[in-house]
């Protein structure tokens, strides 16, 4: 089965931020469940890199905007890197076969008949390259989201006829699952009840755009322009550019990851392109939340940014990666607490996760030779661990399946706790003193090993890093490409060696 899989295509605008890193985060666990799945995954994500806003930057770096916008994507590629992000496709969208794609759609939509000559006029927001509805005798008014002053604008545009898709969109952002999640539906909705207004697709006076074919002086507008990216990003680099070709690369996707400020975009604009278009409609756009800081809005003029380079060569990705998918909810905002983070942290990986693999392997090689124990009991376990850990499993599958990152996190943690409650009272230190119980204490340490087997793979997708460190730990060196023979109960191998202890992780301090 395909899994197509999209984050937004990030605004070159300046270096990436924490926020989306997160985004790309998220992606990324789900595309690694989805390929532990044996899905064929399409991991697409990439940089948005026309518009007014990279055009301004450029010049204030004293630098032309491909030099600039060259800089800029490079350090997404180094960082998605360094957080060893697994996407099959990036896209840059000054990329040649990207600006074939974009000329052949706007072919396509006009044909359709939704191209037409007008006039725009209306206060502008640069940082979000888009007309705001603020009325035209407000004085200075500013952008709620990136609290600048808007400017004022009257141009000749070329718009796209949205309003021709009322009914049609309608009825798309009503689907359930469409716009996830639920609780982001109710806005659309109340945007199209409204009634849908044509939007302009190019605009003029500025030269960073791809040129309009037929219009001199107009560049397409970048939106219209950079959505076209989750479709180049399939194409691959091929050229010529056929788009009935698409849905044998991956098209539709399942899902658009994005911020709540662009939802609008994803939802209504471009699903009436595609329509326009003749193509399928991604099959749903998830909206997640702003990243705050200690309950403040991020922002270079009161310097509290946080740097996602700096917190990696500061922490390491497994902590940043549990903090972000455990903590926070995904599809509400976040608040990233420096205190919170390092209880977090020592507490759930070090203390929890990481006391009971150290204790657990530890009692084995003391006891056992070194090995996994072995005993003759009943193979067929029904025992509470035994149950606690098919339970998880299914939990975790089942929340990943819904993009409930913050559930199957919680769910593994559970069972850890569950496991290091399960040796409290086994006792397995006070037994082992008597050689009559050697085979009940192999049989419980084989169970709580059997666990940490089963948690280790299970944090594969969230903590790839720890988990194989746990995995290692019990002498599992290689994963398969796909899970689902290995979460079952009983796989360890019994009289296996263990590895020589060596700590999954250190705590913060």
């Amino acid at each position: 089965m395909d899994f197509t899989i999209t984050t937004p295509l990030y605004y070159v605008n300046d270096k990436p931020h924490l926020g989306s890193t997160y985004t790309t985060i998220a992606c990324d666990a789900i595309a690694r469940f989805h390929r532990l799945e044996g899905d064929n995954v399409i991991f697409i994500t990439g940089v948005d890199e026309h518009g007014q806003k990279i055009e301004r930057s450029a010049k204030k770096s004293n630098k032309s905007p491909q030099e600039y916008c060259d800089s800029i994507t490079q350090s997404y590629l180094n960082l998605w890197d360094r957080w060893s992000i697994t996407y099959d496709s990036f896209i840059r969208t000054t990329s040649t076969h990207h600006c074939s794609l974009v000329y052949e759609f706007y072919q396509r939509v006009s044909e359709s008949g939704d191209i037409y000559l007008g006039k725009q006029q209306g206060w502008y927001c640069v940082g979000c390259e888009e007309y705001k509805d603020e009325g035209p005798n407000e004085i200075s008014p500013s952008c709620p989201i990136h609290k600048t002053n808007l400017e004022w604008r009257n141009e000749e545009n070329l718009f796209f006829r949205l309003s021709k898709y009322q009914k049609q969109i309608e009825e798309i952002v009503s689907r359930p699952g469409f716009i996830r999640p639920q609780s982001r539906r109710k806005e659309i909705n109340n945007f199209v009840s409204q009634g849908l207004k044509d939007f302009s697709i190019s605009r003029v006076n500025l030269e960073w755009g791809l040129p309009v074919p037929g219009y001199t002086g107009h560049t397409f507008y970048v939106w219209f322009d950079a959505l076209l990216g989750y479709l180049s990003a399939l194409n691959r680099n091929t050229l010529p550019v056929d788009l009935n070709q698409l849905k044998d690369k991956g098209w539709p996707t399942n899902v658009h990851v994005i911020g709540k400020d662009i939802l609008r975009f994803h939802s209504v604009y471009w699903p009436a392109m595609l329509l326009s278009a003749g193509l399928d409609l991604p099959n749903s756009i998830f909206g997640h939340g702003f990243l705050t800081r200690e309950g403040q809005k991020m922002g270079k003029t009161i310097g509290n940014i946080l740097d996602p380079l700096e917190l990696l060569n500061d922490y390491g990705a497994d902590p940043i990666r549990w903090y972000l998918l455990k903590d926070i909810e995904f599809g509400v905002d976040g608040d990233f607490q420096q205190n919170r983070f390092k209880d977090l942290i020592n507490n759930d990986l070090a203390n929890t996760i990481g006391n009971l693999v150290n204790r657990t392997t530890t009692m084995s090689r003391k006891w056992f030779n070194n090995a996994v124990p072995t005993f003759t009991m009943n193979s067929e376990d029904t025992s509470q661990l035994c149950t606690d850990c098919l339970a998880t499993i299914k939990c975790v599958r089942e929340a990943m399946y819904d993009y409930d990152l913050k559930k199957s996190s919680t769910a593994i943690l559970e069972l850890a706790v569950k496991s290091n409650a399960f040796l409290s009272a086994s006792e397995p230190w006070t037994r082992i003193k008597d050689i009559m119980n050697k085979e009940l204490v192999a049989y419980e340490l084989y169970s709580v090993l059997e666990s940490i087997r089963i948690i280790g793979f299970l944090l594969l997708p969230l903590l790839p890093d720890l988990g194989m460190k746990i995995l290692n730990q019990l002498g599992i060196t290689s994963i398969p490409i796909t899970w689902k023979n290995n979460l079952k109960w009983g796989l360890l191998a019994k009289g296996s060696l263990l590895p020589s202890p060596n700590p999954i992780f250190n705590k913060i301090l």
